[in-house]
Protein backbone atom coordinates (compact mmCIF):
# COMPACT_ATOMS: atom_id res chain seq x y z
CA UNK A 1 0.00 0.00 0.00
CA UNK A 2 1.12 3.51 -0.85
CA UNK A 3 1.35 6.87 1.10
CA UNK A 4 0.94 10.26 -0.05
CA UNK A 5 3.30 12.51 1.33
CA UNK A 6 3.24 16.26 1.51
CA UNK A 7 6.67 18.03 0.91
CA UNK A 8 6.61 21.73 1.60
CA UNK A 9 9.11 24.56 1.41
CA UNK A 10 10.52 23.55 -1.89
CA UNK A 11 13.05 26.07 -3.45
CA UNK A 12 11.63 27.51 -7.03
CA UNK A 13 14.70 25.93 -8.66
CA UNK A 14 14.02 22.13 -7.22
CA UNK A 15 12.56 19.43 -9.79
CA UNK A 16 10.84 16.61 -9.69
CA UNK A 17 13.68 14.32 -10.67
CA UNK A 18 15.67 16.43 -7.19
CA UNK A 19 13.16 15.24 -5.40
CA UNK A 20 12.57 11.40 -6.72
CA UNK A 21 16.24 11.20 -5.99
CA UNK A 22 16.48 12.62 -2.66
CA UNK A 23 12.94 10.37 -1.61
CA UNK A 24 14.83 7.13 -3.25
CA UNK A 25 17.69 7.23 -0.76
CA UNK A 26 14.76 5.68 1.52
CA UNK A 27 12.47 3.37 -0.44
CA UNK A 28 10.91 3.41 -3.70
CA UNK A 29 9.14 6.08 -5.34
CA UNK A 30 6.14 5.77 -6.87
CA UNK A 31 4.94 8.94 -7.99
CA UNK A 32 6.43 12.89 -7.55
CA UNK A 33 4.35 15.66 -8.50
CA UNK A 34 5.61 19.32 -7.66
CA UNK A 35 2.29 22.01 -7.68
CA UNK A 36 3.27 24.82 -10.31
CA UNK A 37 0.92 28.11 -10.61
CA UNK A 38 -1.76 27.67 -13.58
CA UNK A 39 -1.08 30.93 -14.98
CA UNK A 40 3.04 31.48 -14.83
CA UNK A 41 4.30 27.71 -14.61
CA UNK A 42 6.12 28.52 -11.82
CA UNK A 43 6.56 26.39 -8.49
CA UNK A 44 4.38 27.09 -5.70
CA UNK A 45 7.02 25.80 -3.40
CA UNK A 46 5.05 22.32 -2.27
CA UNK A 47 4.94 18.91 -3.82
CA UNK A 48 3.71 15.11 -3.23
CA UNK A 49 5.72 12.28 -3.34
CA UNK A 50 4.26 8.73 -2.98
CA UNK A 51 5.48 5.81 -1.50
CA UNK A 52 5.21 2.40 0.12
CA UNK A 53 4.08 2.94 3.73
CA UNK A 54 7.20 1.97 5.83
CA UNK A 55 9.60 4.24 2.96
CA UNK A 56 7.05 7.07 3.75
CA UNK A 57 7.54 6.58 7.71
CA UNK A 58 11.35 6.68 7.15
CA UNK A 59 11.46 9.57 4.76
CA UNK A 60 9.45 11.24 7.14
CA UNK A 61 11.85 10.94 9.71
CA UNK A 62 14.78 11.26 7.64
CA UNK A 63 13.64 14.39 5.43
CA UNK A 64 11.82 16.41 7.60
CA UNK A 65 13.74 20.02 8.49
CA UNK A 66 16.10 18.60 5.82
CA UNK A 67 18.31 21.19 3.52
CA UNK A 68 17.53 20.85 0.32
CA UNK A 69 18.80 23.78 -2.40
CA UNK A 70 18.77 25.86 0.76
CA UNK A 71 15.63 25.42 1.97
CA UNK A 72 14.45 23.49 5.38
CA UNK A 73 11.80 20.78 3.83
CA UNK A 74 8.54 20.27 5.77
CA UNK A 75 7.81 16.63 5.25
CA UNK A 76 4.45 15.13 6.32
CA UNK A 77 1.64 12.57 5.13
CA UNK A 78 -0.64 14.31 3.06
CA UNK A 79 -4.38 15.28 4.14
CA UNK A 80 -6.86 14.68 1.94
CA UNK A 81 -7.98 17.87 -0.33
CA UNK A 82 -10.81 19.19 1.08
CA UNK A 83 -13.16 20.34 -1.35
CA UNK A 84 -14.15 24.11 -1.87
CA UNK A 85 -17.30 25.10 -2.93
CA UNK A 86 -17.28 28.56 -5.04
CA UNK A 87 -19.72 30.99 -5.77
CA UNK A 88 -23.74 31.12 -4.94
CA UNK A 89 -22.73 31.53 -1.08
CA UNK A 90 -25.09 33.76 -0.46
CA UNK A 91 -24.11 37.34 1.01
CA UNK A 92 -22.16 36.87 3.96
CA UNK A 93 -22.86 39.25 6.78
CA UNK A 94 -24.88 41.97 5.19
CA UNK A 95 -28.54 42.15 6.24
CA UNK A 96 -30.88 42.44 3.36
CA UNK A 97 -31.91 46.06 3.99
CA UNK A 98 -30.55 48.47 2.32
CA UNK A 99 -27.23 46.62 0.42
CA UNK A 100 -24.02 47.49 0.17
CA UNK A 101 -23.71 50.87 -0.54
CA UNK A 102 -24.87 52.71 2.46
CA UNK A 103 -28.39 51.96 1.98
CA UNK A 104 -31.22 54.43 2.95
CA UNK A 105 -28.87 56.93 4.69
CA UNK A 106 -29.18 59.98 1.85
CA UNK A 107 -26.20 59.38 -1.12
CA UNK A 108 -22.89 58.73 -1.50
CA UNK A 109 -21.14 60.77 0.58
CA UNK A 110 -20.54 64.38 -0.70
CA UNK A 111 -20.09 63.20 -4.26
CA UNK A 112 -23.58 65.70 -5.15
CA UNK A 113 -21.08 68.08 -5.77
CA UNK A 114 -19.55 68.06 -9.27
Amino acid sequence: MTKKLFVGNLSFQTSEQDLSDLFAQVGKVESVSIITDRMTGRSKGFGFVEMDNDAAENAITKFNGTDLDGRKLTVNEARPLVKKEFGGGGGGGRDSHGGGRGGGRGGGGGRDRY
